[in-house]
């Protein structure tokens, strides 16, 4: 009888292997280290050294790792699955989506890496392409939480909202205190009844959790009660989800009034008129469209509306464009971006914006001769823009001030959007955001194409019409008819495209005049109208 004796490598990388599933990362780090010392050129023992730095935080020495052992093993699924995540991480987009496109038909049988796979294209906006691996991963094994919650994310993201709704009721019958997925359920649908929100009240009263831990939770419930009418109890949840979040944020408004003061001061008429971008010139033959405005104005309503014209595409929400401004600063800092970033970003080569920012896009980029950028919050950046795209749209979606307040005060945001929390925060950063959007008419004249929600949804077909012009794009009837555009959407309002237009949000703030007096005070003693 033959028996076969394991190599010392082969010892250390199976008690390496069992030290992952106890989380011993210092003997995860000992194996890795024994193995390359006994072979430098080992695969496993980089590839367990690239795991070791990952956990660690140091996602450079962690893609070269990875890198390395793919290098000496191409067939290392495993390794190009982890190093495609640290290319995500560090916003090499197109990396990340080239090496996946490499080895996706090479996951059938690994569950763990098809669920990872189809989280990376999400994060890179492609959750058409992560749809069918989380599906895969959770043939391969049903049941599992994690795998489950990502496949109904993803569902939501690219339309399958029935599939995504079983799937949070089947998590939450296993898990009822989970407070995201219940959140992530009210958002499926409108409220017929309060069970849910019985339900979710329940949960509040026994895990007797501090507020800043109840944040989805109180959201939820908020949503639900005001589809139910229950105004002033809705209005009551959403103060205490935006008070919790307030109280941990460490946020100063001022900083980004700041912000907003020294873009205007810099981005003026004289700066844009001073060696503009030559139209064209970055050689990919696109043209893009940005559409901006505050969050929940009508921007993804837009979006659509325009993405089911023949001649255009959408890259979503990407921060492309950031991420290019804050690398040609050379500013080094942790913020998102601040003043000294923005002054300069200005007296950079233009050019280097529209280069860094159509690099970064490029893998997005399909047949259409236009694509639409969506991120919101390109509106601060609009000046940058029009200065490195002479011929790019650029569309600027209003709302009426309190409903506009009033939806960003009820939206979980991630911590870019830290003054939707407070209705003082909110109209302090509105009133800012209204000084930057005179500027922009100011210096950018008649390229500012503005649409006005309210206008949209009561007279679709010629506003649709009217902006379409103004982009120098021809009318199609495909245009009022977003709702049947299967293309994905990973905004907060990708169920609410689904549906064909409505106003049933306009002037809704109204059912919460009494509580929002103290903000229509702020934003009427500073001029402006909310009527």
């Amino acid at each position: 009888m033959n028996i076969r004796v394991q190599r010392p490598s082969e010892r250390l990388s199976a008690e390496a292997r069992n030290a992952i599933r106890s989380k011993d990362w210092n003997r995860v780090a000992a194996c890795a280290s024994e193995i390359l010392r006994q072979d430098a050129r080992s695969a496993e023992g980089h590839f367990l050294a690239g795991l070791v730095e990952k956990v660690a935080g140091r996602p450079a020495k962690a893609a070269e790792a990875f890198a390395q052992a793919l290098e000496l093993d191409a067939s290392r699924h495993d390794a190009a699955i982890e190093l495609a995540d640290q290319y995500a991480i560090a916003r090499r987009n197109g990396d990340a989506a080239a090496l996946l496109s490499r080895y996706v038909d090479k996951l059938d049988n690994s569950p763990r890496y098809l669920d990872m796979a189809g989280t990376i294209y999400s994060q890179i906006g492609l959750p058409d392409k992560a749809m069918p691996l989380y599906r895969r991963a959770n043939e391969l094994q049903p049941g599992m939480p994690l795998f489950q919650a990502n496949l109904a994310a993803c569902g939501v993201y690219v339309g399958e909202i029935q599939e995504a709704k079983a799937l949070y009721r089947e998590l939450l019958e296993r898990n009822p205190t989970h407070q995201r997925n219940h959140y992530h359920l009210s958002r499926l649908e409108r409220a017929r009844d309060d069970s849910h929100v019985r339900q979710m009240q329940e949960v509040l009263r026994t895990t007797g959790l501090t507020p800043d831990k109840n944040v989805f939770m109180s959201f939820a419930i908020g949503k639900e009660l005001e589809d139910l009418g229950r105004w002033e109890e809705a209005f009551r949840y959403y103060k205490m989800a935006g008070d919790a979040v307030a109280s941990v944020a460490e946020y100063d408004v001022a900083t980004d009034e700041m912000l907003i003061d020294r873009i205007i001061e810099t981005c003026d008429a004289s700066w844009l008129a001073t060696n503009p971008h030559k139209a064209g010139s970055d050689g990919t033959g696109k043209r893009p469209i940005f559409v901006v405005g505050l969050p929940r104005t009508g921007s993804t309503l837009s979006e659509r509306i325009l993405a089911s014209h023949s001649q255009v595409a959408s890259v979503g929400e990407t921060e492309f464009l950031q991420m290019t401004l804050r690398k040609i600063s050379g500013v080094a800092s942790i913020d998102n971006m601040n003043p000294a970033m923005i002054e300069a970003a200005a007296r950079q080569d233009i050019g280097l914006v529209a280069d860094g920012y159509m690099s970064s896009v490029a893998y997005l980029l399909g047949e259409a001769p236009m694509f639409i950028e969506k991120l919101p919050f390109n509106f601060l950046y609009l000046g940058f823009v029009a200065k490195a795209w002479p011929d790019a749209g650029i569309l600027y979606v209003r709302r009426n001030p309190m409903d506009a307040c009033f939806a960003m005060y009820k939206q979980v945001f991630t911590w870019a959007y830290k003054f939707s929390y407070s209705l003082e925060w909110l109209g302090r950063y509105y009133i800012a955001h209204r000084r930057l959007l005179q500027h922009w008419r100011q210096v950018l004249g008649e390229r500012l194409v503005e649409v006005e929600y309210e206008s949209l949804v009561a007279d679709q077909e010629n506003q649709t019409r009217q902006f379409l012009e103004r982009l120098s794009l021809p009318f199609e009837p495909a245009c009022l008819e977003f709702d049947k555009n299967a293309t994905a959407t990973t905004t907060a309002s990708s169920v609410q495209v689904r549906e064909p237009i409505h106003a049933r949000s306009v002037h809704r703030w109204k059912h919460f005049a009494r509580e929002l007096q103290p903000l229509r005070e702020q934003l009427e003693a500073a001029g402006i109208a909310v009527e």
